[in-house]
């Protein structure tokens, strides 16, 4: 029996050290692109390995998993004592590449939106198709994948033991899946709120346009700003306090929102809550936000539900301290 021979019919040592799936059994992750990204490993490894890798996973045979540079490092209980080390990289799209996926998806509000949420828009692989770039791998070559173990196969069982753990990681942080392929969560969302900025800006100026808004003439801070400035502020008492220009032009947008109680969705689920906190807070929000806009484009409500100064809105259970079990 050859030394590779030995090793791959040797048996993992066991280990509860490890990283245990959430998946106990039918497919990994949750979210739809968590199982993307196990759909494309599997399109491109072999399903036997990827079977050997999946009881890996689902045996915590995974120690560890690490983000640094734009790379996973794992390390894998494997039959040996030392822990296998595996490195996973995708194929970075280039700035070029990048710039056209973030005019597009600031194109869209609802993407902009749902990315600000957390939540990965459906249509994000058009969006990045459409750009001449692919999210997921679509290939072997935009795989890289390393790992210290003998197999001559790549990805071995160990990669893919740790491509299952990693597509629960992406049922977290979606962004995780960006950073791979170069850009933060950070330089997303300045570039996704610069462009919908420039955009807004642009589509006022376009309205103030239409109503007769001459801003070479009628914009307050164009002129009339540089000529208040230069009176001393000891001359302006009188007036300190008083409204400047109209505002009758001033442009407002008010609407429903794309993505329902996204702020909720930002922040987590809150400690005190045994549910989470859209589900508990989702009657209160819907009908605070109707009554919001029927005042807004109303001027009031006239339905028998509307909300009174003295009303008691009616909490979730989950919301109520007194229901916890002590």
């Amino acid at each position: 029996m050859s030394r590779y021979e030995r090793y791959n019919s040797s048996r993992a040592i066991d280990t509860d050290k490890g990283i245990k799936a959430r998946s106990k059994r039918g497919d990994f992750a949750e979210n739809w692109w968590a199982q993307r990204w196990i759909k494309a490993l599997e399109r491109i490894t072999d399903a036997g390995r990827l079977r050997r890798g999946r009881s890996y996973a689902r045996k915590g045979q995974v120690l560890s998993l690490t983000e640094e540079r734009s790379a996973i490092h794992a390390k894998v209980q494997g039959s040996r004592s030392r822990p296998y080390s595996v490195t996973i990289q995708l194929q970075p799209l280039s700035d070029s590449e990048w710039d056209g996926v973030m005019q597009a998806l600031s194109e869209q509000a609802l993407f902009t939106a749902q990315l600000l949420a957390g939540e990965m828009p459906h249509e994000i692989e058009e969006v990045f198709q459409a750009a001449g770039a692919s999210l997921f791998p679509d290939k072997k070559s935009e795989l890289i994948t390393e790992c210290s173990c003998p197999d001559w196969a790549n990805p071995c069982k160990h990669v893919a033991a740790t491509h299952y753990i990693l597509g629960e990681q992406f049922d977290i942080d979606p962004f995780l899946l960006f950073r791979l392929r170069g850009r933060d969560q950070a330089a997303i969302v300045h570039a996704l709120r610069s462009m919908r900025a420039a955009d807004q800006a642009e589509t006022a100026d376009h309205a103030l346009a239409e109503a007769g808004v001459d801003y070479a003439t009628e914009n307050y801070a164009a002129d009339n700003y540089a000529a208040e400035s230069d009176t001393p502020l000891d001359q302006s008492v009188d007036d300190f306090w008083r409204m400047g220009e109209s505002l009758d032009h001033f442009p407002t947008y008010l609407h429903e929102p794309t993505t329902p109680m996204s702020i909720l969705r930002r922040l987590g689920k809150p400690a005190f809550l045994s549910d989470n906190a859209p589900t508990a807070f989702r009657p209160i929000y819907e009908r605070i936000s109707q009554e919001g806009l029927d005042i807004a484009y109303t001027g009031g409500s006239d339905r028998n539900d509307a909300i009174e100064p003295d009303d008691e809105l009616e909490l979730s259970d989950d919301l109520d301290p007194s229901q916890d079990e002590h």
